[in-house]
């Protein structure tokens, strides 16, 4: 399944969420829709069931944090959560470099390359919300 084919399938609920328009909560989305796939791969083999739960666990992960963030008021709150789906893309990815011969290099390498556009994105987030100065909601309010 592309991308494309995955956001096709997304219900007018989701994609009326304002999250829905961050492209970095989408990508990760789409990394937790295709680690559900590649579970099922996976648990055919009783080696790839033990990896298929922390497979699911990580890239499910990478959206849930990115939503988290984004409700938050606080730059510093947005960062800390941004962070921590840094950290999940970088577990999944090393999943995804482990089970790479179960699920083959094609496959291998479109979902490493979701996860390197993630983690570019996030990184610009990151970045942009250390560099809000701390009062940046108040004097927006005061305009």
């Amino acid at each position: 399944m592309t991308y494309d084919e995955w956001e096709a399938t997304a219900s007018v609920a989701v994609k009326s969420d304002p999250t829905w328009k961050v492209e970095a909560y989408r990508l990760g989305l789409f990394a937790g829709a295709s680690a559900w796939s590649d579970a099922e791969i996976l648990i055919r083999d009783p080696r790839g069931a033990l990896v298929a739960g922390q497979l699911m666990r990580s890239a499910a992960s990478v959206a849930a944090q990115i939503a988290e963030g984004y409700g938050r008021r606080s730059a510093k709150d947005r960062v800390r959560y941004y962070e921590y789906a840094l950290g999940s893309v970088g577990e999944t990815r090393a999943w995804y470099i482990t089970i790479r011969q179960a699920i083959g290099a094609e496959t291998s390498e479109a979902r490493m390359s979701n996860l390197l556009s993630l983690t570019r994105l996030l990184l610009t987030m990151i970045r942009r919300e250390r560099d809000k100065p701390a009062d940046w909601m108040a004097r927006s309010r005061e305009e």
